[in-house]
């Protein structure tokens, strides 16, 4: 009998499968603001067991990229309502993925007053796309003074309380991929020599007195967390305390009950792989649900979930271009392959317009 396509339990939620759609950024947001196209993207895909949302930024200094949603104004608290009304009408479940994008953004990408902000004023390497001005070299961010800090986890909180108005069954905090959570975790981007930088203890303290606020505000059973150890994108190179590091934070996060980890392995995509003492790591010293993305097909979901090595898989691209993709892996059949030219670009083009077995 396959595990995949069985019902799963995360936290207090029944899900209809093991199969979780990893967050995507699309940027169909236009003004930031989610709106019915996007309603339509998501309950296409809502066969998922759980969909974990786009970045959506908890603040306005957040939006790094053009076009991506928010969750800090009441227009976009509607405009998620309509999108959580249509994933559940199918039997999903959704968390909003929480993504300040810290230090990788531009002026061009972002609102009238807003900043860029990140623990060190030390620019990312490589550039970020503007509708405005096209391909712009990252800023030197706004070391975040105290006050800063402070103010940024009220917004998450802020958000996180928006997004249960809005529908959501919970949040996933973006500690991966070179943002702003892991922006402190990282010490090639953190310099600080206040209690936010240094020993991991002080490196991990802003992306824990996150997740701890969150929790308190909305309930631990509401709140994922994912982390990509030994990811190198947005200028996060490797360094040799990393699987001690991770370690640590293994043991801060399962101390806090978050409901899930949600590790990611960009190897499939060229990135250094997470070695398997990692996630091996996570699975012992987590005693909650282990989410684990990065390249899976439906042979290696099922192996993975069967070993014991996961409580549930997460799959991007596939359900990009696919969003029956369940019923094309329980039946075996082949996949769209994903439009690269159509990623981030505005319209159904190549978002919704992608073909199911049954046309």
């Amino acid at each position: 009998m396959s595990i995949l396509y069985s019902k799963a339990i995360l936290g207090s939620l029944e899900l209809q499968n093991h199969l979780v759609m990893a967050p995507l950024t699309r940027s169909r947001a236009i003004d930031n603001i989610p709106n019915a196209l996007m309603a339509e993207y998501y309950a296409q895909r809502a066969t998922a067991g759980l969909i974990i949302t786009e970045g959506t930024s908890p603040s306005p200094n957040g939006l790094g990229y053009p076009r991506i949603p928010g969750l800090f104004s009441p227009a976009q608290v509607e405009g998620w309502k309509a999108i959580t009304t249509a994933t559940h009408a199918k039997g999903a479940k959704i968390f909003a993925q929480l993504m300040h994008c810290g230090r990788i953004t531009h002026s061009l990408n972002l609102p009238a007053g807003a900043r860029a902000l990140a623990p060190s004023a030390v620019a990312a390497a490589g550039q970020m796309f503007t509708d405005a001005e096209g391909m712009q070299s990252h800023p030197v961010p706004e070391a975040m003074s105290l006050a800063d800090i402070r103010s940024t986890i009220a917004e998450y909180v802020v958000a996180a309380k928006n997004a249960i108005e809005a529908g959501f069954d919970g949040v996933e905090l973006h500690a991966a991929n070179g943002y702003l959570l892991e922006q402190f975790i990282r010490p090639s981007s953190n310099k600080r020599t206040d209690t936010y930088g240094g020993t991991i203890e002080n490196r991990a303290r802003f992306v824990l007195e996150v997740a701890a606020a969150v929790s308190a505000a909305i309930g631990k059973d509401k709140v994922g967390i994912r982390l990509s150890p030994y990811g190198v994108f947005n200028d996060m190179p490797l360094y040799d305390a990393m699987e001690a590091d991770y370690t640590y934070l293994a043991e801060r996060l399962n101390a806090l009950g978050l409901v899930y980890v949600h590790l990611v392995d960009h190897s499939s995509a060229g990135a250094p792989p997470v070695p398997d003492s990692i996630k091996t790591t996570f699975r012992k010293l987590f005693k909650r649900s282990l989410i684990l993305s990065g390249g899976y097909d439906a042979k290696r979901a099922e192996a993975d979930l069967f070993a014991g090595k996961c409580d549930l898989v997460a799959v991007g691209k596939p359900f990009l271009a696919n969003p029956d993709l369940v019923a094309r892996w329980k039946a075996g059949a082949g996949e769209n392959a994903p439009d690269m030219d159509t990623f981030y670009t505005p319209g159904p083009k190549g978002y919704t317009d992608y073909p199911t077995l049954k046309k």
